[in-house]
């Protein structure tokens, strides 16, 4: 069957994916009004009711906005490590104690037949984590919210068949744009927000591996645009010697008003 995954939206003002395997449905964060998330998922022939679980990755707004209301509706389990919870908390309200669990960076956990790993990525939040998928064949990983790839974050996603990584902002943009600088700073400090470029650079450095597609996520839509970011992203590993036919590897669109179509990762 392998892994299936769809991008329900992902930008700024919010996030959330659904990753599918067998008869196991997670979803990563819940950065939308429980009403719009189920709209997102019903796009996909998706209701709360048929999730196991809900993955977080940080306690930024955008990442867990519906993430209570979700959580108690549908009355999922909510995975996140310490001192994420510990941050979240206040801005979630009560989730039961059964469905608290705690998911700590570095640690892989077992749905059913579909192993996730957690591991530490670099962004201004409490203990921010991206996450891997594995069927033993299959590896999907999805990593937003970063300010550089750590050795650590590119040892967890390589070889990845499938990748969602982030494509914040053009960098020019961003400098000429209406943001005060403070901000401006943060998003390309370290511990802010993978820029264009800096997608491409990783990209490069993963093209010797198995990687067939790359979706760009959480763009900006002050300081990007979709048709602009994937050139950039070309442009960069090609800079750095990578060049491919779009029959071998494929970089893909995400959207922040719309899912994306249902994807296998074992697909060419």
């Amino acid at each position: 069957m392998g892994i299936r995954f769809t991008v329900l939206s992902s930008g700024s003002t919010g996030n959330a994916t659904v990753i599918a395997y067998e008869d196991i449905k997670l979803m990563i964060d819940a950065g939308f009004s429980a009403r719009r998330i189920d709209e997102l998922l019903a796009e996909r022939e998706v209701t709360g009711s048929e999730l196991n679980g809900i993955l977080v990755t940080h306690e930024h707004s955008d990442h867990i906005k519906g993430l209570g209301a979700v959580a108690r509706k549908y009355n999922l389990p909510v995975y996140a490590n310490e001192l994420t919870w510990a941050a979240m908390e206040k801005h979630i309200g009560a989730i039961p104690d059964e469905n608290r669990r705690m998911f700590g960076t570095g640690e892989t956990r077992d749905f059913g037949s579909l192993r996730v790993e957690s591991f530490p990525v670099s962004h201004d939040a409490a203990e921010p984590v991206g996450y891997c998928f594995y069927d033993g064949k299959e590896k999907l990983s999805v990593v937003t919210d970063l300010g550089y790839a750590s050795d650590r974050v590119m040892q967890a996603i390589s070889g990845s068949d499938v990748l969602v990584l982030e494509a914040n902002h053009d960098v020019e943009m961003l400098r000429m744009g209406r943001y005060p600088w403070n901000l401006k700073r943060r998003i390309l400090g370290d511990m802010g927000h993978l820029s264009n470029e800096a997608a491409g650079e990783v990209m490069s450095l993963l093209m010797n591996g198995r990687v067939k597609r790359t979706y760009l996520a959480h763009l900006s839509r002050e300081h990007n645009m979709l048709d602009l970011a994937k050139m950039s992203v070309r442009e960069a590993m090609e800079d750095r010697g990578c060049f491919f036919k779009d029959s071998e590897f494929k970089l893909c669109e995400t959207y922040y008003d719309r899912p994306t179509p249902w994807d296998k990762v074992g697909d060419l």
